[in-house]
């Protein structure tokens, strides 16, 4: 009975984590640190090796199922199956109907994830210093130059796998965020609402080889080079803050700020690249004729930095009572 109540509470924590994971801006990993399972998540992941698959292979499947943690793991997954499966569809809506107040909640999430990361440095040496404007810089290009659309052939659908997964093991950035700047973000949760069976699984094959491979490197990064590897993800946290930015037009390829409605309606039509921009609100609404509802915007941006602040509150309480 007391195994069966620990695993329920795992697969609890693994709700937890898939529900920042849906969220561009919320680390399943920092939840993982919050929830005291963060280590044993590596630990199980990293078991899934060639060696303890010969177990399997070789017919000694309780031997295998207990060297990789296998109860732990499937209890987590489920969980996080749930979280995801349950609020995709909510997403997609905000996405649809409500875009300013859910990139603004974004924006505060991001903007606080990286402050708290930053704060883990313990001195501004020049390695670390360099690390995090390396970060900054490559994010905000790839979100300047990356196109709005990208593929959706299954190799792409199957590298945005490899890629997301990784940052549900990552504390401090998230899956969904990394699907923002593939572009495949909305396309993901579409095909999780609708259950598209066939992009759902080329989409989770790579997330298995993805977080399988990256288990490795990671923990070779952060007992290598931890404050650099934090620098550098506090970096690429803060210059992706442009695609997350509420107010955006699109503009083709780069000629980012230079092209007027008609030319990328036009170029549009023809297949050409294109890309969001951020713009100030009064511009926003000057090319939209919408309202920039900025009041709405910052209201919301407040209430993401706040969730942050809390989650860090409750990880400090949750060191110091131990």
């Amino acid at each position: 009975m007391a195994n069966f109540l620990k695993y329920i509470s795992v697969a609890f924590k693994g709700m937890c984590m898939g529900a920042a994971d849906v969220i561009p801006g919320v680390s399943g990993g920092t939840i993982a640190f919050l929830m005291g399972i963060y280590q044993e998540l590596i630990d199980s992941i990293k078991s899934v090796s060639s060696a303890n698959l010969k177990l399997f292979f070789k017919g000694k499947f309780v031997e295998f199922w207990r060297a990789i943690n296998g109860t732990f793991l499937v209890s987590l997954f489920l969980g996080i199956l749930i979280s995801v499966f349950s609020l995709a569809r909510l997403m997609k809506y905000l996405l649809e109907f409500h875009p300013i107040p859910l990139w603004s909640f974004f924006f505060g999430l991001i903007l606080a994830s990286s402050v708290v990361i930053l704060r883990q440095l313990d001195k501004w040496s020049l390695r670390n210093v360099i690390s995090l404007i390396v970060g900054i810089v490559c994010a905000a290009y790839i979100c300047l130059v990356s196109p709005s659309q990208t593929p959706d052939e299954y190799w792409f659908i199957f590298l945005s796998g490899a890629i997301a997964i990784c940052a549900m093991i990552l504390p401090g950035i998230s899956g969904s965020f990394i699907l923002l700047l593939l572009g495949k973000y909305h396309f993901v949760m579409s095909a999780v609402t609708e259950l598209n069976i066939p992009v759902l699984c080329v989409f989770a094959a790579g997330a298995v080889i993805g977080i399988l491979s990256f288990s490795h490197l990671l923990s070779w990064l952060l007992k290598k080079f931890y404050m650099a590897t934090i620098a550098l993800l506090s970096g690429f946290m803060i210059g992706s803050l442009i695609k997350v930015w509420p107010w955006k037009e699109q503009v083709v390829a780069g000629a980012a700020g230079s092209s007027d409605a008609i030319m990328v309606a036009q170029l549009a039509e023809e297949g050409a690249p294109l890309v969001d921009f951020p713009v100030f609100p009064g511009k926003f609404e000057m090319i939209t004729g919408a309202s920039a509802h900025v009041w709405e915007a910052l209201i919301f941006a407040l209430i993401g930095v706040a969730v942050v602040v809390v989650i860090e509150v409750a990880s400090h309480r949750k060191e110091a009572a131990k």
